[in-house]
């Protein structure tokens, strides 16, 4: 007992700051019906700014815990419901995790660029001191650490049990949930509590953070990341309506962690898979086997209506004219860029523009899934690394062909991908979300870790794995190779894009039941088109580490899975140009910092850049510079054919894209007159406030 003991105990505080984390995650969820994947971000903001006050700026622990935790953290919350997220429809799923994404990842990014890249080490505690053994149970020293996690969680959940299920607030964050113009009708001032919801759940995220501060040496957004991908497995077990469950959950999670690492042979494979991979393995099992998790996104409102159709791409609503010019152009704008890589170019930026060739083959992968599947994938990098290790450790002992490899790689791709569509049918929007980031850390810390896989971090490509000169610094046959490859993924997602499987995802995007209705087998769609973007992804991986000349285990993390897809939706995740616009523009964006301080330079703020982008995704979900590509592009419309007796003319459904009611033309000003198609199934029609 008393080495069980041993083991559990230091599992408490790791549990302890799960459990609270859990229940933030439910309790926002519960009362505004956002899963918030920020929360990490902002539990990590206010344990760096209450560690940067104490060590720092030499102010005491109490006032920096008030500063970081009572005051900064509430109001963070206040800001994001006040600016982003009251303003998206209560059921739109989609544009609440871009949101919470966005922010997960450009916080964390946004604070070395405002504050300095410093490390933070030894964060203190709030409450006891961690060098003072207090008592021992069955032996077990009890230190200021694990006393603080258990005593703050208790008063913690006791309070918070308290509001939600006695109070008259609690009552009505309960009920904003389920339709707040309900709760409206009653006499009630529904944002008011909404934002206090989101006030009280921000201070949960900053006093978890605080709590876990000391646990670490060292203060990093990582391992802040993981705690939140614990926290999801807390709170779907508890199919985010259960704080209790939620924290009882997360505490056993963190004891299990430490039991796990007790128990299990340090250096054994089962201790190397197994422990990285709990959270995941709970959180796939809750997915599966919670009954509550596969209708999260089942509509409770019965006030809701139709959600406005997404803005026609611009590509739809130019002139026959002007789409000619513009064709012509981008076959110009082509032949300049492919003669000037292979001319004057200096070898810094071949090396770029190649690098950017490669990430938009894979940004490719999400056009498919997320702009024509209608299906947010968390775990694209992934897939992408599936393929690019095949064909590594294929050249490598077998001493196949990198190229040929890499048809081999996006066919394993692809497998996992449909394994990953087969295990998720059930579930959609948050619950597919869960599920491909859960995979994706799997993959992480289980698969890609393995040394049979990635020989520890690195490994090394050689130029007789391909041969082909690509890999000679004063040639361009690695450029022709990317170039190539990028047309052809295009080639073939446009195929896919206009042919009868786009048309079926289309329909399938207005409406999935009339969709069944028509008689379109949503499953063979839904596991196609998870395939078609393994293949994609699994090619653009194995053509991104022939560019870096090596294949990285940090190239493929779950992380990047992340901000690729705030990449892709800033630029336009519904149009091909889009991701090659978005891989393109992210590497020149990145190697143009490098000319700014180190403050300022390298990944920080190219990702801050791009989260603030996705941020917009609710009000566009086109993409930011789709939406400003289709206004300029209207505007030069007007310039060009203004005083023309023989104006451009549109098919009505061109210029409404699917939308109806009454639409004005972009040139000649006439009205028309459109109808909008009511799908069976719908969303909000704007704000629910």
């Amino acid at each position: 007992m008393s080495q069980f003991l041993g083991f559990a105990i230091p599992g408490i505080p790791y549990g302890c700051t799960y459990a609270i984390v859990a229940v933030g995650l439910v309790l926002t969820y519960q009362a505004t019906g956002v899963f918030n994947f920020a929360f990490g971000a902002q539990a990590y903001t206010s344990a760096f700014v209450f560690t940067k006050l104490v060590q720092n700026d030499g102010m005491p622990v109490w006032l920096a815990f008030v500063l970081s935790v009572v005051v900064l953290a509430p109001i963070l919350g206040l800001a994001l419901d006040r600016f982003l997220f009251r303003k998206i429809p209560n059921t739109n799923t989609t544009a609440k995790l871009v949101t919470g994404i966005s922010l997960f990842v450009g916080i964390p990014s946004l604070l070395p660029v405002l504050f300095g890249s410093q490390s933070q080490f030894n964060a203190p505690s709030i409450l006891f001191n961690p060098n003072i053994v207090y008592f021992r149970l069955a032996g077990t020293p009890v230190n200021g650490i694990y006393l603080s996690s258990a005593v703050v969680t208790a008063a913690v959940l006791v309070a918070v049990v308290v509001l939600m299920r006695t109070t008259n607030l609690g009552l009505q964050m309960r009920g904003a949930v389920e339709s707040r113009r309900l709760v409206q009708l009653d006499g009630v001032i529904a944002g008011k509590v909404v934002a206090t919801a989101w006030a009280v759940s921000s201070l949960l995220a900053g006093l978890a953070g605080v709590l876990l501060a000391p646990i670490y040496g060292q203060l990093q957004a990582q391992d802040y990341a993981a705690l939140l991908v614990a926290a999801f497995a807390a709170a779907a077990w508890a199919s985010l309506r259960s704080m209790p469950i939620a924290a009882v959950v997360g505490i056993l999670m963190g004891v299990a962690s430490t039991l796990l690492q007790g128990y299990l042979p340090p250096d054994s494979t089962l201790s190397a898979a197994v422990l990285p991979s709990l959270p995941f393995i709970v959180l796939f099992g809750a997915l599966l086997l919670v009954p509550g998790m596969r209708r999260l996104d089942d509509t409770k409102d019965p006030l809701a209506s139709v959600d406005p159709p997404a803005p026609p791409t611009t590509a739809t609503l130019r002139a026959p004219q002007l789409s000619k010019i513009i064709r012509r152009l981008w076959y110009l704008l082509l032949g300049a860029f492919i003669v000037s890589m292979l001319t004057w170019i200096p070898p810094t930026w071949e090396n770029v523009f190649n690098e950017g060739l490669a990430l938009s083959t894979i940004f490719l992968s999400i056009i498919l899934i997320t702009g024509m599947g209608g299906q947010l994938s968390l775990a694209q990098a992934t897939l992408a690394g599936v393929g690019a290790f095949t064909a590594a450790q294929l050249a490598n002992h077998l001493g196949l062909n990198l190229l040929v490899g890499a048809l081999v790689g996006a066919a394993l791709a692809a497998a996992v991908a449909v394994l990953l569509a087969v295990v998720s049918l059930r579930l959609k929007g948050l619950g597919l979300a869960l599920m491909t980031i859960a995979a994706a850390l799997f993959f992480d810390n289980s698969i890609f870790s393995l040394p049979s896989v990635s020989n520890g971090q690195t490994q090394t490509l050689r130029q007789r794995w391909i041969g082909l000169g690509v890999f000679n610094p004063n040639g361009h046959a690695l450029f022709v190779l990317e170039i190539l490859v990028l047309i052809i993924a295009v080639v073939g997602v446009l195929l896919v894009r206009k042919g009868t499987i786009g048309r079926f995802l289309t329909a399938m995007r207005g409406s999935e039941v009339a969709a069944a209705g028509l008689g379109i087998n949503l499953t063979w769609q839904r596991v196609l088109i998870f395939a078609l973007s393994g293949v994609v992804a699994g090619i653009g991986g194995t053509v991104l580490v022939i560019q870096q000349q090596a294949v990285n285990t940090a190239l493929f993390n779950y992380e990047f899975s992340l901000v690729f897809v705030v990449i892709v939706v800033t630029t336009g995740v519904s149009t091909i140009e889009g991701a090659i616009q978005a891989g393109i523009s992210f590497v020149v964006i990145q190697q143009l910092l490098t000319f700014l301080p180190a403050r300022f330079g390298g990944n920080s703020l190219t990702i801050v850049l791009f989260a603030a982008g996705a941020l917009t995704y609710a009000a566009h979900p086109e993409g930011i510079l789709e939406y400003n590509k289709r206004r300029w592009t209207m505007r030069f419309e007007r310039l060009l054919f203004a005083g023309s007796s023989d104006p451009p003319s549109r098919e009505p459904a061109q210029m409404a894209g699917a939308g109806g009611g009454t639409t004005h033309h972009p040139v000649t000003g006439t009205t028309v007159d459109t109808v909008m198609v009511e799908p069976l199934a719908g969303h909000d029609p704007g704000s629910t406030r």
